[in-house]
């Protein structure tokens, strides 16, 4: 009997085994991916958040071959109004209108919801899309806060739906060869990375509470979150620098670092976190640290620090943005998708350039052409099961590292962790952060 698309969609996690590729091969390109077996079975995809991030993403999938974005979910109705647009030039089809994502994954035929809305959506909106039997592209951070996380993970699980997290360097082909060498001994055993963020970003000065504008459905762009009055700077992109709706620019860009240097040390849970920081820069509405040091300590030996300096861009290593390793040979940088390996007298060893031109201040679209490959693995796990670069187990578990230093930082506390599953111990001060309140009727459910 000949199986039907659905069918044969659905075959995602019982088929892997038997026609995995392994995942992203070094030599595959993201054409590459259209000669896959499975590759002309059509992707119809759904589009949650295209202000910034999520136009730039709608941007890259209409390019991919056999897939059709068939909605645009956007509570701002010019944000929406633009992705449809730009979406219909490249994919010749017009995505419908669909302001409440809910709506489109009622959708039988829908098999993706890519979320690329606010931190505090990531989560339920990922479970939702879980709950409703489609597959999720989901943004860095996975969750706003660890139980979200964990409920995220559960819900992939319970439902055997694909989630692929944003942390698209694991498929960037350079740093996958990096990593490669890293545990091949190219600098010895591995035992301290740094990883770092800077940039200039201006003040956002004093909100003004007014009424909310026309194009918005502010309700809607709250979801989760209790309440709150509009104010005329959060929405857009501000929110990341509130609490309430934002994680930091930990989670906002420290997530990438971290989970390269997770990736390359071989962690998973810490046994300890510190961190030191606030918000320095300017007296203004921003509430996370725009200054931020992480410490991460690891029971095989290891640790890890990150830094993060939204408001001073001074570069660390040359570059705004970056990770180094140092080993008890010798020392490995990566920088975008490009790698340097030094031996102990700071002797270059080893140089790989990368041929892609990347912008690492790029508020939206920094690498546009890489990310195609880290998308087409995501697409081959659905179609033939491969093996995702970043699955949603090991996208929070970097979450996590980034969301325990805001932990420590906020609750002042040096915390210890259980290393077994990153669950803080005796600190219950700092387990008051854990998870967050909800919206009453708007509690994420696995």
């Amino acid at each position: 009997m000949k199986t039907s698309r659905r069918n044969f969609l659905k075959q995602t996690m019982a088929g892997a085994a038997a026609v995995s590729v392994g995942g992203i091969l070094h030599s595959f390109t993201a054409r590459s991916y259209a000669n896959v077996v499975g590759a002309n079975e059509r992707v119809k995809v759904a589009m949650m958040g295209v202000n910034s991030r999520g136009l730039a993403l709608s941007n890259t999938f209409a390019k991919q071959q056999n897939v059709e974005i068939i909605y645009v979910c956007d509570v701002d109705v010019r944000a929406a109004e633009n992705c449809m647009s730009k979406v219909e030039a490249k994919q010749k089809t017009r995505p419908k209108a669909s302001p409440d994502f809910r709506k489109a994954l009622e959708d039988k035929e829908l098999d993706v919801l890519v979320v690329a809305a606010p931190d505090h959506w990531h989560a339920p909106a990922a479970i939702l899309a879980c709950n409703a039997g489609k597959h999720v592209y989901l943004e860095k951070p996975s969750s706003h806060n660890p139980h979200e996380g964990e409920l995220v993970i559960a819900a992939s699980e319970k439902h055997k739906r694909l989630i692929q997290m944003g942390n698209q360097r694991r498929s960037w082909p350079n740093v996958v060869a990096a990593i490669d060498e890293l545990k091949s001994g190219a600098i010895g055993r591995p035992y301290f990375a740094k990883g770092w963020y800077t940039n200039n970003r201006p003040s956002i000065g004093r909100g003004k509470e007014t009424p909310v504008p026309e194009w918005l459905n502010y309700d809607l762009w709250q979801g989760p979150a209790p309440r709150r009055p509009y104010r005329d700077n959060v929405v857009h992109y501000n929110w990341h620098w509130f609490w309430h709706w934002g994680t930091g620019e930990a989670l906002n860009n420290g997530t990438h670092m971290v989970d390269l240097m997770r990736w390359g040390l071989g962690v998973e849970y810490p046994t300890r976190i510190t961190s030191s920081g606030g918000r320095y820069r300017y007296q203004d509405d921003w509430e996370t640290p725009d200054t931020q040091v992480i410490t991460m300590e690891f029971a095989n030996n290891t640790s890890m620090f990150w830094e993060g300096r939204s408001c001073n861009g001074h570069n660390i290593e040359g570059v705004s943005v970056g990770v180094i390793f140092h080993g008890d040979t010798g020392s490995m940088m990566i920088n975008g998708n490009a790698y340097t390996i030094y031996d102990l007298k700071n002797k270059v060893v080893k140089e790989v350039k990368s041929t892609k031109a990347i912008d690492a201040r790029n508020l939206a679209n920094p690498a546009a052409d890489l990310d195609s490959i880290h998308i087409c693995n995501f697409l081959d796990g659905i179609r033939n099961g491969a093996k995702l670069a970043a699955d949603i187990l090991g996208g929070q578990q970097s979450t996590l590292l980034c969301q325990l230093g805001n932990i420590a930082l906020r609750s002042g506390n040096t915390l210890h962790i259980d290393h077994a599953n990153g669950h803080i111990k005796n600190d219950p001060e700092a387990a008051k952060y854990w998870q967050r309140e909800y919206e009453p009727g708007w509690e994420p459910k696995v």
